[in-house]
C-alpha cells in the first residue's frame, strides 16, 4: 500500500477508535446515572468520577449479579441497582463500622426503589460469597485499602483468588483506584492512599485472571502522584485507572 494510503488507513482508523470512546452509554447506564431519586450529593460528583463512562466500560447489564466490596453509602450502588433491575442482584460487603459507612449503606438500600440489593457485614477483607455466582465483582477507589494495616491485615493473594472463585467463567473483576509513584512503599500507600496499577494487575494476574481493558476515562496528568488524595491542591482530580479483569471460561 503506499504512504498517502496507508496515512488514509490509519487516519480512519483513530477516528473509529474515537467514535467508539465517545460513543453513548446504553439506555440502561444513561437511565439509571439520570434517576431522579439519586442524592444530590452523589449528583455533584458525577464530574469527578464519571458514572456512566465507568458502568459502560465495566459492562454491567440487567439480570447480572454484581459484589461490590466497600459500598460506602451507595454513590454507585444506587446505579447499579438501576441497571441490574429486578431479575438482578447487588451484594454489598462492608467492614462494620467503617467510617459510619455499614449504618449509610442500610439507609440506601431501605431507601431503593428496587428490592435487589443485599448487604453483608464483614471484618475486613473478608466476605462470605457463594461460588461461581457472580457476574461482577467491583472495587472503585478501595483496593489500595487493602493494604493499609491499621484497617486490617489482608492477604490478597487470597483475597484475589476469593474473587476468582465468585464469580462465574467469563466473569469479570473489576478495580478503578488512584495511581501511584513507581515503587511506592506499604508506608506511602497508608499516607497517600494510592497504589500502583502495575502492582495491581500483577497482583490480580497472578489469582489467574486475565486483564482484557483498561479505561482512560479518569487519566489525568496534571496529578503527579506525589500528593495524598485528600491534599485540597488534589482531592477530586487524581490521576486515576480503570481495568477490567476476566475469569477465563
Amino acid at each position: 500500500m503506499r504512504p498517502s494510503l496507508l496515512a488514509a488507513a490509519a487516519a480512519v482508523t483513530l477516528i473509529a477508535a474515537g467514535a467508539v470512546s465517545a460513543a453513548a452509554p446504553p439506555a440502561y447506564v444513561a437511565k439509571a446515572v439520570a434517576d431522579p431519586s439519586r442524592p444530590k450529593a452523589d449528583l455533584e460528583q458525577d464530574a469527578i468520577r464519571a458514572p456512566a463512562e465507568t458502568l459502560a466500560f465495566v459492562g454491567v447489564k440487567p439480570g447480572m449479579t454484581v459484589d461490590e466490596l466497600f459500598p460506602g453509602g451507595g454513590y454507585f450502588t444506587r446505579m447499579l441497582s438501576d441497571v441490574v433491575g429486578p431479575n438482578g442482584k447487588v451484594m454489598g460487603i462492608e467492614k462494620e463500622g467503617w467510617k459510619g459507612a455499614d449504618k449509610a449503606d442500610q439507609e440506601m438500600i431501605a431507601g431503593l426503589d428496587q428490592k435487589n440489593v443485599e448487604l453483608q457485614v464483614q471484618p475486613f477483607g473478608q466476605m462470605q460469597l457463594p461460588a461461581g455466582k457472580a457476574d461482577v465483582f467491583w472495587i472503585t477507589q478501595n483496593y489500595h485499602d487493602l493494604k493499609i494495616a491499621k484497617y486490617g491485615v489482608v492477604d490478597l493473594a487470597a483475597f484475589n483468588k476469593a474473587v476468582y472463585a465468585a464469580l462465574k467463567p467469563g466473569g469479570t473483576y473489576f478495580i478503578l483506584d488512584h495511581e501511584a509513584k513507581p515503587g511506592i512503599t506499604t508506608d506511602e500507600i497508608a499516607k497517600l492512599h494510592r497504589v500502583e496499577k502495575a502492582t495491581v494487575i500483577k497482583e490480580v494476574t497472578a489469582a489467574g485472571f486475565r486483564l482484557v481493558g483498561e479505561g482512560k476515562f479518569l487519566n489525568r496528568p496534571g496529578d503527579d502522584h506525589s500528593k495524598e488524595i485528600f491534599d485540597a491542591a488534589i482531592r477530586g482530580k487524581t490521576d486515576q485507572y480503570a481495568l477490567r479483569f476476566v475469569k477465563p471460561a
